[in-house]
């Protein structure tokens, strides 16, 4: 059988991915440990997008696994995109974006407490100070489909089709070699009733090569339209079970949220046992899928908002005016050179938010609708360590101390119960194999306190 015939017709998004992490950079505030970035999920999609009035600038990470010449893509557009408004981008960017604002674990280490009990009672505290030849209008055997426009771009071939009824489009990607998902005809139904035009991507081969990649880039498309939302429908045609998809929001106004959907802040700021650092990753996915159960599956999840160029912690630098530019920032200047910093936190013009959401067909039968909100208050998925002191110490407040640390581990444990859903017991047994004990320490007896080591023993 002809390869170009099995060519599957991939869910727009769609995507897998392996799990790893990366860590170890100092932050601002703490120490940066590691980031729950978009590989700790399989099937994992990531998708940006510039908004600015009705500009919009989207751009597609294509995390395709699988023989090239059976890749192929659709997604539904709101007009017919002339060639300059498609482009192919670098993944290094998406990636940039990624690990910039991805949920991050922080650490802290306790001081001396009779140090700080000085330091607060002479209260020196300091205050805190990131183509083809042009073929519109060509119709193809009655079916009502429309390919207004075509063109190669990079290792792309591109369709812009019209169509007046779904059998007739999806009689059409049949014919051309497509294979079409159960359930796919009634979706594509839905959108041509909203007089939608559909973009259809494929890999040129030819092209392919002459990159010298063994992997695709992603697909970037500008356009102007009112109505500022994602498509995400055909995404669940043929997707086995639920898949995560990662929105980063690049704007100039402030946070976007969901207007169909709840957007709900994840937990953030929790002090969490000090051995959950070896199992970040288990961690957070287990913490969102356990947010996920409690808002019944239906929520869409804020992951981070903030301006660029500033965070505490940063989990990677800001992205440059080059890199911003290429996701579609218009409006700042400057060639590649990093945003001008200068001490201290300062506000952008750019504003970025993250997104998550897991979904399929049942759980959200509606394509994401988002809306700009205005709010610049920063926010951020964070996860704190916090290693008790383990020096020697002779003061009361050192006493008083290592007294409320058994007390505070059992909140750590607690938490951590609640946000993951794992079991107690195993949680608080973990915590006594690495140091934090349950245990409060035997107290001195009382005469120790009144000479302690005195040298003038005899």
């Amino acid at each position: 059988m002809n390869r170009s015939l099995k060519k599957t017709l991939l869910a727009a998004f769609a995507g897998v991915s392996a799990i790893a992490l990366t860590g170890g950079a100092v932050a601002f505030c703490g120490f940066y440990v590691a980031k729950a970035d978009t590989k700790l999920f399989n099937k994992a999609s990531k998708v940006a997008i510039m908004r600015d009035d009705d500009r919009t600038v989207i751009t597609m990470a294509n995390d395709y696994q699988g023989e090239l010449e059976e890749f192929a893509m659709v997604i539904p557009v709101p007009v017919v995109l002339q060639e300059e408004q498609i482009h192919v981008t670098d993944n290094a960017i998406i990636d940039h974006l990624d690990a910039y604002t991805a949920p991050r674990l922080v650490e802290y280490f306790d001081e001396d407490p009779c140090v700080v009990y000085e330091k607060r009672e002479l209260a020196m505290a300091a205050p805190t100070a990131a183509v083809m030849e042009d073929s519109a209008d060509r119709v193809r055997d009655g079916l009502g489909v429309t390919v207004e426009a075509e063109y190669t771009v990079g290792e792309y071939d591109i369709q812009i089709l019209s169509a007046d009824q779904s059998d007739g489009l999806a009689t059409w990607l049949i014919q051309n070699g497509y294979k079409l998902p159960a359930g796919a005809e009634s979706v594509l139904g839905s959108y041509i009733k909203q007089n939608t035009k559909f973009f259809v991507a494929k890999v040129n081969l030819e092209e392919q090569s002459q990159t010298g990649l063994k992997y695709l880039r992603p697909l970037q498309i500008a356009f102007e339209s009112p109505r500022f939302m994602l498509p995400i429908r055909l995404g669940t045609v043929n997707a086995d079970g639920k898949q995560e998809l990662f929105v980063f929001a690049l704007t100039r106004s402030g946070r976007i949220e969901t207007t169909n959907y709840r957007t709900v802040k994840l937990p953030t700021g929790s002090e969490i046992p000090t051995y959950v650092k070896a199992e970040f990753g288990d961690f957070y996915k287990d913490m969102f899928n356990t947010q996920v159960e409690k808002e019944n599956e239906r929520a869409v999840f804020l992951e981070y908002a903030w301006d660029m160029n500033w965070c505490d912690p940063c989990a990677a630098d800001p992205l440059s005016t080059g890199e911003l530019r290429e996701l579609g920032v218009y409006w700042i200047d400057g060639e590649n050179s990093i945003l001008p910093r200068r001490p201290g936190p300062q506000a952008q013009d750019v504003f970025v938010t993250r997104l998550h959401v897991s979904y399929d067909a049942k759980t959200f039968p509606e394509d994401l609708m988002f809306k700009e909100t205005g709010d610049r208050s920063n926010y951020q998925g964070r996860y704190v360590l916090r290693h008790p002191w383990q020096g020697g110490s002779s003061c009361d407040a050192a006493s008083r101390y290592k007294a409320a640390l058994p007390k505070r581990f059992e909140k750590e444990a607690q938490t951590l119960a609640n946000l993951t859903g794992w079991d107690i017991d195993d949680i608080r047994e973990k915590m006594g194999e690495s140091g934090q004990s349950f245990e409060e320490p035997e107290k001195d007896p009382w005469w120790k306190r009144i000479w302690g080591d005195d040298d003038n023993k005899g």
